[in-house]
């Protein structure tokens, strides 16, 4: 007699829109290079890519980091992005989302985001050593709510408003715009007119949402 086995259980998970799915392609590139600086293999990823169609500032900001990454090797841009997010004493561009926000002592943004992502079913990886508020985390965590993960679909529309309205489009939109003024910044000056346009792009999105 053979064994019966029982079926494993299958959850099916609605496909991301194309649009929706980009969206996400940007949050995630975007929180890449805050997190860490790019690697080569990155460089070469982006330099590699096609132009994109649409909003005409972000189509332009996107061929200036394509062909800053086809001319930067990932050693030189370690050392920018240490130089920039990592330096001594206090460093040119925080890139903590609570200096943009005006972090109180009391009620800083960390302790809401804590709260804001285990109501959103958002657990913190034990292997994360910085602070929640810092701006690659939240950015990625905007690509979750954006495209889903695995065994995790799509935020709803108002969830993804929230979050973004709150802790990540006014914080975002100061760090783009310090790092592009940045005196160390010269890669790293490609990719915030990147973030700029795409942050523009994204709160106006919710504000007609």
């Amino acid at each position: 007699m053979s064994a019966q086995v029982a079926p494993a259980p299958v959850t099916l998970q609605r496909a991301v829109p194309p649009e929706e799915a980009a969206r996400g392609h940007f949050y995630a590139l975007l929180a890449a290079l805050l997190v860490t600086p790019p690697s080569s293999a990155l460089l070469a990823n982006i330099a590699a890519a096609s132009p994109i169609e649409g909003d005409p500032v972000l189509a332009k900001a996107w061929e200036g980091l394509v062909l800053a990454s086809s001319a930067m090797d990932a050693d030189a841009a370690t050392f920018e992005y240490d130089e920039l997010f990592a330096a001594v004493g206090k460093a040119p561009v925080s890139i903590y989302a609570g200096y943009y926000l005006g972090a109180p002592a009391i009620n800083h943004p960390r302790v809401r985001l804590q709260a804001a992502l285990a109501e959103l079913g958002l657990a913190r990886s034990g292997r994360v050593s910085e602070p929640e508020d810092h701006l690659g985390s939240l950015l990625e965590v905007m690509r979750v709510l954006v495209a889903g993960a695995p065994g995790r679909p799509a935020a709803s529309l108002a969830d993804q408003k929230r979050f973004y309205q709150t802790y990540v489009g006014p914080a975002a939109t100061e760090f783009f715009a310090a790092l592009a003024v940045a005196q160390q910044a010269n890669y790293y000056r490609h990719a915030a007119a990147v973030g700029a346009a795409f942050m523009a792009l994204e709160t106006q999105s919710f504000l007609l949402a």
